[in-house]
Order: structure tokens, then sequence, then C-alpha cells
């Protein structure tokens, strides 16, 4: 006996892809894309067919869900309960779909948490009364009938759909290798378009777009696309779609009353409370949730005082949450040709209409078919009545009277049978009233339908007339407004901090922190073993602090960014990217027009703007060219360079005092001699410039440092030093004369 008789050898190659492809065509075909006639996938199909034989019309009294789902998954969709149960609680959500084909009962969810519904065995359902513009033609010829999947019964193959429901309530699915996104529209525009192609089938997307302005979700969100990004969307069938929350004042709060579609407000008010606690929303003091059943959105925004900007704050709002969202659209669906494919809206409409024209023709043809079969049986009764008494008596007196009827009278066998069946009482007088009146009613019905389906101009009409009254009865207006702005810009995370006082510590191995306030004792603070303070400076959470390391390059960063002073801070190294072997060794901190002088250990300086010390690169910019074993010095703050004026001394106690306007104004570079110190000093390291200050004319006072010792000269002491640029300037008394570093007295 050959045991390899039944099977079929194949490479597994081979049938590794038949497997997945004839899994991917029934993932496209039969789960995840919608039909354009009907615009259902499978499964809500089915629910709604089994929902009509349960007798679940929208007059009808709900039955359990529970009961629905369990004839949907025996007769028809032989999968999971809960994925089937899913589908049905969505179509009638009336914040999921634009137009709810289901009527729920019970808890269905909310917009907060769509998928909290009750489950099937609580809640009860029937259909939508706009359910009926899908149904209320199948028993009229006008779909194919196909086995189920066990062959003990027949379902639709699709539904005659009396509106375009693939644009109206749209549809979403991933399939293999592709995937759809068709968003909700409008049903009195889509009609209009219809109805706009019907009269100009020439009519191009662009004449469509002037009916079908654009998507129309379930809620009042605005939709702020640009009209020419909506219309090039129709024209490719892809593009995307931003939608804008809505928001209004009341006194000094923002009231938000109206989401995205499928943006949950416990989401928002999640997405906010994280940036407040993160001190990203310094303008808002508080955030509440007063949504109930009378405004199913209401989010109120408390900002911290009336001087706050509204509209620049919902604008950072809008860029950093989902209260500004984008959808994807993708007008992926299976056309009439069985073919899954991304189509225009032109293309849509062309075939939904021919898909319609389809299903009203074959609906007046089988009308026609009974109008015809049931005038057939009439004539019957008519030749009944007139020969009567011939008719009796043939059945009274023939054994087999069925074939002498009809050779007697020429009658068909159909005829002869409804003869045989009729009651006595129907050949009465008044039953041939009836019968003439209903024989008369049958064929003027007969001559309208032969003259639509003869003629095309007749059948579009009728096509028209049927879409208006749908329109009329289930139309509305549109609920998503069309308002054209501006994608939201977030605000500059400088706007978005607190302006506090801040001290800025750098420690001696490039350690760095920022302590609350500026009455910081910052040589008492805390430092790792072997570590100490280097430098310190004043500044606020909303400026910029600048590094500068042993090489003369700058490195900057938010202050408010910086580690709190509680801790060690953290090294620099980590947060930017210097040459390797280079140190930290000064800081400093301002606005961008704030000036400051550079300088260097040498006797080289000049005046910039903070501005040019900053940057985003971690490998910072050279900004002080350093000769041979030069260091930077601290720099000094000159608020006004024309009256200030810079006081130089070096290690040998020689001072000198002179304007800040005889120094240059530079990006970056060396910069011009501050004061003359004797090359061979220099270069013995025996003379350096210990330090530079900046005082203000008439009224500033430095205070040197000399080992234990310190002295502080006033304005008056500081006129003596006085003198022209790049000069050897005066000595300084006795006992001073290795001054180590210099300050501006406060």
């Amino acid at each position: 006996m050959n045991l390899q008789a039944n099977y079929e050898q194949i490479p597994l190659k081979e049938y590794a892809e038949r497997a997945y492809l004839d899994y991917s065509m029934y993932v496209v075909l039969d789960r995840a894309l919608p039909f354009v006639g009907d615009g259902l996938k499978p499964v809500q199909r089915r629910i709604i067919y089994a929902m009509s034989e349960l007798g679940l019309a929208a007059t009808a009294k709900p039955k359990k869900s529970a009961r629905t789902i369990g004839d949907v998954i025996g007769k028809f969709h032989p999968h999971g309960d809960s994925s089937c149960y899913e589908a049905m609680v969505l179509m009638a959500q009336p914040f999921s779909y634009r137009y709810p084909l289901v009527d729920g009962q019970g808890n269905f969810g909310s917009p907060d948490d769509p998928k909290s519904f009750a489950a099937m065995r609580y809640t009860e359902s029937k259909l939508s009364p706009i359910a009926e513009a899908l149904l209320g033609e199948l028993g009229q010829g006008t779909v194919d009938w196909v086995p189920n999947f066990d062959g003990t019964m027949d379902e639709p193959s699709w539904l005659p759909a009396r509106i375009p429901h693939v644009l109206l309530n749209g549809s979403m699915g991933i399939a293999v290798g592709m995937a759809t996104d068709i968003p909700p529209h409008n049903l009195r525009e889509l009609v209009s378009a219809c109805i706009r192609l019907l009269d100009d089938p020439a009519a191009t997307v662009a004449d469509l777009f002037e009916h079908v302005r654009g998507p129309d979700y379930p809620t009042e969100a605005e939709i702020i696309t640009p009209r020419a990004d909506l219309l090039a969307m129709y024209q490719t069938g892809g593009g995307s779609v931003r939608a804008r929350a809505v928001y209004q004042r009341e006194e000094s709060n923002i009231v938000i009353t109206a989401l995205p579609h499928q943006v949950s407000p416990s989401k928002i008010l999640e997405q906010i409370a994280a940036q407040m606690r993160a001190k990203k929303l310094p303008m808002i003091e508080d955030l509440r949730d007063e949504s109930d059943h009378e405004n199913p959105i209401r989010l109120v925004i408390v900002p911290r005082s009336n001087r706050v900007d509204a509209d620049e704050t919902m604008q950072h709002l809008f860029a950093t949450t989902d209260l500004e969202k984008s959808f994807r659209v993708n007008l992926n669906m299976i056309g009439l040709d069985g073919r899954p494919a991304v189509k225009d809206l032109k293309r849509i409409l062309t075939e939904w209409l021919a898909f319609r024209t389809s299903t009203v023709t074959k609906r007046l043809e089988h009308r026609l078919g009974k109008v015809e079969r049931r005038l057939h049986l009439l004539e019957a009764l008519r030749i009944a009545y007139l020969n009567l008494d011939e008719v009796i008596r043939i059945v009274r007196s023939e054994d087999e009277p069925k074939p002498v009827l009809i050779a007697r009278f020429k009658l068909s066998d159909e005829q002869a049978d409804y003869i045989l069946e009729t009651r006595l009482r129907q050949l009465a007088r008044l039953e041939e009233m009836k019968i003439s009146a209903e024989r008369d009613q049958l064929e003027e019905e007969r001559a309208k339908i032969n003259v639509l389906l003869k003629s095309p101009a007749k059948l579009k009409s009728l096509i028209k007339d049927e879409l208006r009254a749908d329109a009329a009865k289930f139309g509305d207006d549109r609920r998503s407004p069309l308002v054209q702005r501006e994608a939201a810009q977030a605000l500059d995370e400088s706007a978005l901090v607190v302006s506090e006082p801040v001290t800025v510590v750098l420690s001696l191995k490039g350690w760095a922190r920022a302590a609350k306030g500026h009455d910081i004792d910052a040589d008492g603070l805390n430092y790792r073993e072997g570590d100490g303070l280097l430098a310190a400076v004043k500044a606020r959470t909303t400026q910029q602090v600048a590094f500068i390391d042993s090489t003369g390059r700058s490195y900057s960063t938010p202050a408010h960014t910086l580690p709190s002073a509680r801790g060690n801070g953290e090294p620099l190294t980590g947060r930017f990217s210097p040459t390797a072997g280079a140190s930290f060794d000064a800081v400093i901190a301002g606005d961008n027009d704030t000036r400051l002088i550079l300088a260097t250990d040498h006797g080289y300086g000049f005046v910039t703007r903070f501005e040019a010390l900053t940057g985003r690169n971690k490998a910072g910019k050279q900004i002080i060219s350093l000769g041979d074993h030069a260091k930077v010095l601290a720099p000094a703050i000159s608020a006004d360079p024309s009256r200030d004026r810079i006081v130089v001394v070096t290690t040998e106690g020689h001072l000198l005092m002179f304007s800040v306007a005889e120094l240059p104004e530079l990006d970056k570079g060396k910069g011009n001699k501050l004061i003359e110190v004797p090359k061979a000093k220099l270069a013995s390291g025996d003379e350096r410039v210990a330090g530079v200050a900046v005082v203000s004319e008439g009224k500033g006072e430095v205070t040197l440092y000399a080992g234990q010792r310190k002295l502080t000269l006033k304005w008056s002491d500081l006129v003596e030093y006085g003198g022209n640029r790049a000069t050897r300037g005066g000595l300084l008394p006795r006992g001073l004369r290795r001054v180590e570093r210099i300050e501006t007295t406060s």
C-alpha cells in the first residue's frame, strides 16, 4: 500500500509562500478592508444582518447583546466573541461613529475610556434608524447570497446601501502589507457630491471638493488643515488631517469644550499635569475636569494670574499635547472589481454610484418580475371568472382537471395551479372588482418600472430623489468646523521657566550645580573629597550659563537644567564634550545682550556679547585665543560699556583703570593688551594678570585679595590709578603686591 498516495510533496519554501499568500488575501478581503459598496467589513456586515434577522429594528425592543453576538459567531462569523462584541460596541458609540449603526442601552464606554464598556451579558442593543439605509432593500433581489461558513444557511455578500457609507462612517484597519484609514464625512455633503457627479460625470475632484469640504468627525474640534492640503488628500487618496481642541475664556479661566476625535480627556489631563510636575508650565496654577452629562467635555485650566496670555498658553499646549492631533488618511478599500486599491474622491463616488445604479436596477427588475407574475396570476383569475361555469364543470367532472384547463383556456402550469387553489368566494363579483383594480394598479406600476429601466436619465432622477430623501431623513449639520490655522508651535523653553534667583557653583574639578537664591555661601557647600570651590556667579533660572575651559572654548546650558545644590552637582564632561585634558576655568551667566570683558592672565582681552558664548553644540565654540601657557580669567560684566571703567591688576601689584570703551567688541579672538607686563616676567611666570573688574564711573569700588590681607579701593582711590590702556599702571602699597584676585564690591 502506498502511504504517500494521499499527500502532496512540495518544497517548504513554496508551501510557506502559498500559505502566507492565502492568509494575507483572507485578511485583506475578509477582515480588514471595507467594501466600497456598503462601506462595511465582513464582521460589521454580519452583525448588522444578524440583528435584522433577530428583528432588532430601530422600532423594536432591544435584546441582550449576548444574544446578537451568539447568533453572529454561531451562524456567520466563527471568531472570538470578545472581538466581535467590541466591533458591535464601536458601531454603537456616538463618540467613535459619526452615524452610529447600533443603538446600545447600558454601559457602552465613554470618551474617557472607549473600552470601558460592560460585558455583553449586561448590555442590550438594537439597530439605529440609519441602519435602514443599509438593510431596507435587502429582500428585493439586490444582493448575491453565499453559503455561510458551514453551508447550513445563506448570508448576503454585501448590503444594498442607499448612501455612500464607506465615506460616511469611515474605517480603520490593518491588513497584511496594507492598511486603511478612512475618515468619517457628513451625509449631506456626500449626497450633494453624488448628485453633482450624477449631473456632471466629468466633474473633477476639485469640483466635488466644493461639496465634500473635508472630514466630519463625531466631535466639535476644529479641523485646521489648509484647504489645499485637504484637496490634495482627496486627489491622491492619502494625506493627513489635523484637528485642534476648542476652548473659550470664562472670566480668567480657560475652558476646553471639545477634543479631537478619539482623544481621551484623562490623557489630556495627564499630559498637562506631567508638564506641571516638571515645572514646564509656570503660567498654569490648577487643572480641573468638570465634565458631566450636560457637558461631556469640560476641562478647566486655571492660569496663575490675569496677565497670562491664554492664546499663547493654548498654542503651547496644542504643540505639546494631544489637544492638537494629526490623523493619517489612506482611502484604501475593496473596489467593485474585488481588488483593494487606494482611490481618490471621484473614483470612490463614481464606483459607489455604479454600485447604487446596479442595486436600483436589480431592485426594479426584481419588482418588475413580481408585478408580472402577479399580473399573470390575475389574468388566470379573470379567465376563470369569465368562464366560471365551464371551470366548475371541468373541476367537478374531470379526474385530472389541470391538463384540461390548460388545453381549454391556454393557461400555463402556474395559472392552472392558481385557479385550482383559488377559493370560490374569491370569484364573487366584489372580488372581481378588487382584482380589476389591482390589475390596473399593477399595470401602471409595470409601465413606470419599464420606463425607468429603459431611460438612464429617469433612473438617475430616481437615484437622486432617493438620495435627497435619505439626506433629509438622516442628515445633519457639519459637526467639525473647518478653520484654517497654522500648526501650533511650542513656546521657547526659557519662556516656560519661572524666573527665580540662583547661584551657579563651579568646582575645581568641573562639577556644576545651582543653588536657590543669591545669598549663598558657595565656599560652605559640601564638595566631593579633594574638590572645592572654583567660582560662583549669580544668575536667574531663565538665563543661560556659559562655562569656559582651559582651551578658550565656551559651552552653554540653561540655568534651570543644572542639578540642585543639595547634592554635589554633575560633571560638566557628562553634559559637554571638551577636548581631552581640558579643565573648566570660568563661569558666567547673563542675557543675550549682556556685555562681558573676556581676558587672559597674559593681559589681553576684549568686549563681547553674552550671546557669543552660547550655542547648542556639545563640543562648544572657540571664543578666546590663548597664547602659550595663558589662562582664562573670570569674566566681568559691564552694564554700560560707554561709561564703565575696567580695573586690571597683576600679581606683582600693578593696577590700571581705563575706560571699557577703549576695548574692541569682538565675537571671538585674542583682543587688545590691557596692561603692560614685561615679556620676561610673563615667560618666567613671575608676573601675570591676577584679574579684571568693572566699576561704574564715579561710584564703583573693588576689593583686592593678597593672602590673608585684603584692600578695598573706592572710586576716589581708583582715580589715582587711571591711565591709558596697555600702560604699566600704578603700584599698590607694599604688602599688597602679591595679589591673587580682584572682585567688584557690591
